[in-house]
């Protein structure tokens, strides 16, 4: 058996010092527990889509489904703040990173297995719109229309639309406006486009609207705020709950009627795509 040259002594640690001990570990603790618990920060895109989303006079995002996603985040308590991004670089992040929205978006099969779709929060129809001159003679063509040049937003429900009913020639542009500014200037026969958008875009050209018309409408669907797999599933429960309130209260029905006069908001709230 060893005997240490130097006989170890232990002393009790005095009262005070325990109890400055145990405050300073009830401290820590509380400064530790909301960083561990704290979901992921949610970073939301939205694009130009007069009238449901687009920049102000001020650069600010503004519009119908803004103002929708901005009482969400009232009503859930987060300070999140909306960034307006291309539509293609929007839904590249929404494919490739977690706890990403981006809104509005159509749903489709593909989409329902890439991201979950909460909504609706507003209701497009596609409609294929001409020259108004040419309107007539273009729906008297039948099947003959799938193969007339069409401009279509790049990425966009209603290119995929167009695709899917037929159309074979279609011209993909940046914007709304360049699609349509391709119909007036004759380099394509019609343009594909949303209801809703159709007015607010002619309006931004300075083109009195009466220089276009509907030659058919293709389909129609409900469109939603679409979160990025691995988004925080409590997140996106909270989003439903403040969603589903909205729309039993009032306060839905208030800011779709404010930004769509006469039209008919939808009423049901839903989560489709991927379980979160």
């Amino acid at each position: 058996m060893i005997t240490p040259a130097f006989p170890l002594r232990f002393f009790p640690a005095s009262r005070p010092v325990l109890r400055r001990l145990a405050c300073c570990l009830a401290a820590l603790y509380l400064l530790l527990m909301p960083a561990a618990q704290a979901a992921p920060r949610l970073s939301l895109y939205t694009e130009e889509s007069p009238p449901r989303t687009f920049a102000n006079a001020k650069g600010n995002p503004d519009g119908m489904a803004v103002e929708v996603v901005n009482e969400i985040l009232r009503r859930t308590g987060q300070n999140n703040s909306v960034a307006m991004a291309p539509w293609m670089r929007g839904y590249h992040l929404l494919l490739t990173k977690p706890n990403v929205m981006l809104f509005t978006i159509g749903r489709t099969a593909e989409r329902e297995r890439h991201m979950t779709l909460l909504g609706p929060i507003a209701i497009s129809s596609t409609v294929l719109l001409a020259r108004s001159e040419e309107a007539l003679p273009l729906q008297a063509m039948g099947s003959d229309i799938l193969k007339r040049k069409v401009a279509a937003y790049q990425g966009s429900i209603f290119e995929s639309t167009a695709r899917n009913k037929g159309f074979t020639s279609i011209r993909q542009t940046s914007s709304s406006e360049e699609a349509a500014r391709m119909l007036l200037a004759r380099r394509v026969d019609l343009w594909v486009e949303g209801n809703i958008a159709v007015a607010q875009t002619l309006q931004r050209l300075g083109v009195p609207p009466g220089r276009v018309a509907r030659v058919m409408t293709l389909d129609s669907l409900d469109l939603y705020l679409a979160f990025s797999r691995g988004t925080d599933r409590d997140t996106i429960l909270q989003w439903q709950t403040a969603l589903r309130d909205m729309k039993k209260d009032g306060t839905f029905q208030s800011i779709h009627q404010r930004w769509f006069p006469g039209e008919s908001p939808p009423l049901q709230v839903v989560r489709l795509g991927l379980e979160p």
